[in-house]
C-alpha cells in the first residue's frame, strides 16, 4: 500500500512537470515584443481594430454609452465580452519551426487579418497578425508587429483554432437589437397586416392608460384589459437572427414577397422604429418542406424566419418566428376572454373573416 502510493506521488510531479516544462513554462517565458499574445488586463483596452487583406475592417471602441461598431452601431454585447475574454486566456505555444517558417509568413500576407488594440487614451497596446490553423488544428499561426518568427497560439485546454474569433465583418459585431422598451416606456405600437387589415391595430399609452384603437365591428366586445396591458410587456429583448447583405438580389426579392406585417413602436422619448416583415420562400432548410405548416398561406413560406427590413440604416435582417410571434397578434384576440375564465355573453363571437 505504501509503495502503491509513493509511485502515485511520483506519477503525479512527473505529470505535473511534463505539462509545466512543455506548457505553463513556455507560455511565460516567451519575451512580449515576440508573442505578447496575452493580455490580462482587458479594461484598459479602448479601441479594437480587425481587418483583412482584402479590405474589409471592423472598429471597435469603447464608449461612454458602451462599445461602439464603426463609429455608428452599437457593439453586440456577446462578441465584446467573448473576444476580450480570449484575449486574456490566449497564449503562445512555442515558435513555429524553421521549416514552415516560410510558407506561414506568406500565407499571412496572402490572406492574414490584422489586429490593432489601443488602451483608453489612445496609446498602442498591441499590434500582430493571425493566419491560419495548424496542421493538427490546436492553434492559429499569430505574429507579433516586428518580431521575427510567427508563433502557434492557443487556448490551454481548448482544442481549435482561434482565427474566427478575429472577424472583421460588421454583421458579427452588431447589436442584433430590434425592440428593446420597457411597458412603461412604450408611448404606442401600432401592427398592420396589409393582407388582413381587419386584423390591425394600434394601442397606446398615456400616463399609464392604455387604449386599443381596432376594427369598429369589436367595440361591441367587452375589453380584455388584462391582455391589452400584458401586450406592452412583449417588447424586451427582441433582436433579430442575423444581418443579411441587402445587394440587388435580395432587393429584387423583397420586392416581390409578400409582407406579413408591418410595426411601428414609438417610446416616449419620441425614438420611433419601423419594420416591415416578409414572407420568407420556403426553402431547403425550412421544416415545412416536410411537415406542413398550417399557420403558412399554401406552404409556399418558411415557417420559422421571416426577412425584415429597419428604419434608420434600411437593414434587411433574419428574425425568428419564435422571437416575433408574441407580437404578431390580432385585433380580435384583445376583445376574447382568457381561457381561464368563466364564460361570458360578452365573449366575442367574431365574423370569420376576422379570423383569416
Amino acid at each position: 500500500m505504501r509503495k502503491t502510493l509513493i509511485y502515485f506521488v511520483v506519477l503525479a510531479l512527473l505529470g505535473f512537470g511534463v505539462y509545466y516544462f512543455l506548457f505553463a513554462k513556455h507560455e511565460n517565458s516567451f519575451p512580449m515584443d515576440e508573442a505578447g499574445f496575452t493580455v490580462k488586463d482587458t479594461a484598459a483596452i479602448g479601441k479594437i481594430y480587425i481587418a483583412n487583406t482584402d479590405g474589409n475592417s471592423v472598429l471597435v471602441e469603447r464608449t461612454d454609452s458602451g462599445w461602439i461598431v464603426n463609429k455608428k452601431y452599437k457593439a453586440l454585447k456577446g462578441t465584446v465580452n467573448m473576444f476580450l475574454k480570449l484575449l486574456t486566456q490566449q497564449a503562445p505555444l512555442y515558435p513555429v519551426p524553421q521549416s514552415l517558417h516560410n510558407s506561414v509568413i506568406t500565407n499571412m500576407a496572402g490572406a492574414g487579418i490584422k489586429v490593432e488594440l489601443d488602451g483608453r487614451k489612445g496609446e498602442k497596446m498591441r499590434l500582430f497578425y493571425v493566419g491560419g490553423e495548424t496542421p493538427k488544428d490546436n492553434g492559429s499561426y499569430m505574429l507579433m508587429e516586428g518580431a521575427k518568427r510567427p508563433y502557434i497560439v492557443r487556448v490551454q485546454g481548448v482544442s481549435g483554432y482561434l482565427t474566427p474569433y478575429y472577424s472583421y465583418k460588421l454583421a458579427d459585431w452588431r447589436d442584433r437589437t430590434i425592440f428593446d422598451l420597457k411597458p412603461e416606456q412604450i408611448k404606442s405600437v401600432s401592427v398592420q397586416y396589409p393582407e388582413q387589415p381587419v386584423n390591425s391595430f394600434t394601442v397606446n399609452q398615456d400616463n399609464g392608460k392604455v387604449t386599443i384603437d381596432a376594427n369598429k365591428e369589436l367595440r361591441v366586445y367587452a375589453l380584455n384589459e388584462h391582455r391589452l396591458t400584458s401586450y406592452l410587456k412583449f417588447f424586451e429583448n427582441i433582436n433579430c437572427e442575423g444581418y443579411i447583405t441587402s445587394d440587388n438580389t435580395m432587393d429584387s426579392l423583397l420586392r416581390v414577397m409578400p409582407k406579413h406585417c408591418i410595426m411601428d413602436v414609438e417610446s416616449n422619448e419620441g425614438k420611433k422604429q419601423h419594420i416591415e416583415i416578409y414572407w420568407m420562400p420556403i426553402n431547403k432548410r425550412s421544416k415545412n418542406m416536410v411537415t406542413e405548416a398550417p399557420d403558412v398561406p399554401g406552404n409556399k413560406y418558411d415557417a420559422e424566419r421571416f426577412f425584415a427590413v429597419t428604419n434608420g440604416y434600411r437593414d434587411t435582417v433574419m428574425i425568428q418566428v419564435n422571437t416575433f410571434k408574441k407580437l404578431f397578434r390580432r385585433a380580435y384576440e384583445f376583445y376574447q376572454a382568457d381561457s381561464t375564465d368563466a364564460p361570458k355573453k360578452t365573449v366575442p363571437v367574431l365574423p370569420k373573416a376576422i379570423h383569416k
